[in-house]
């Protein structure tokens, strides 16, 4: 009988947990790099809504300032291109006749920026590029920056005056603007494509930015 019961206690086993034992909203400690290090469901929507505006903010400077790549490339998103794209149809729907209500004006910059954006985008595809088709369209709208600033300053010239001179310093504002737009574009995407086959890359984007720049520099 003693035999027996020995057998029987040596055959039961410890308990086993399962679960997730760390506290809610408490901060990681074993993250890896890159990896958020806070519990997003349990932070204020105060402070998700600031913390993506700071990366929106963030993207528009890498754009102004194309040097570090990895963050515009790496943590894309499509609030940036969004923003400024109803920005400048907004601004450039004001030149339609007084007949009308601007509504073509507005699509059409929708038109222009998306659709080209997306064909842009299977293009550097379709040579070999090697980046995702949002990353790439993420890239183009946030380098339409320096032409929605340009599109700024060409306003504030024509509210001032519509001289000879007005339209010269208009025509250098949206310029500039077409070169950085360009030259950000370049230097993000560049970098994805064959060596061989960069300047088919670039050309569509050079015409992309050109057409949207042409659309600035004819509003009057």
């Amino acid at each position: 009988m003693d035999t027996k019961l020995d057998m029987f206690e040596d055959n039961i086993s410890a308990p086993h947990l399962e679960g997730d034992m760390s506290i809610p909203g408490a901060r990681k400690t074993n993250t890896q790099i890159g990896d958020p290090d806070f519990n997003t469901l349990d932070e204020p929507i105060k402070e998700t809504f600031l913390r993506d505006v700071r990366a929106v903010g963030v993207k528009f400077y890498h754009v102004l300032y194309p040097k570090e790549k990895s963050s515009l490339l790496r943590d894309w998103d499509l609030w940036g291109p969004l923003v400024l794209c109803t920005f400048m149809a907004t601004i450039l729907q004001g030149s339609a006749d007084s007949m009308y209500d601007g509504g073509p004006e507005f699509a059409q910059v929708f038109v222009i920026v998306w659709i080209g954006a997306a064909i842009v985008t299977l293009n550097s595809k379709l040579l070999g590029g090697k980046m995702s088709f949002f990353q790439s369209v993420c890239v183009l709208g946030y380098c339409l920056t320096p032409v929605a600033i340009a599109l700024i300053v060409c306003r504030v010239i024509l509210i001032a005056a519509h001289t000879k001179l007005a339209f010269f310093l208009r025509l250098l504002t949206t310029t500039l603007g077409f070169v950085w737009a360009t030259y950000a574009s370049f230097i993000f995407l560049g970098e994805s494509q064959p060596p061989k086959r960069k300047p088919l890359a670039v050309y569509p984007i050079f015409l992309f930015f050109f057409i949207v720049s042409w659309l600035v520099i004819s509003h009057n």
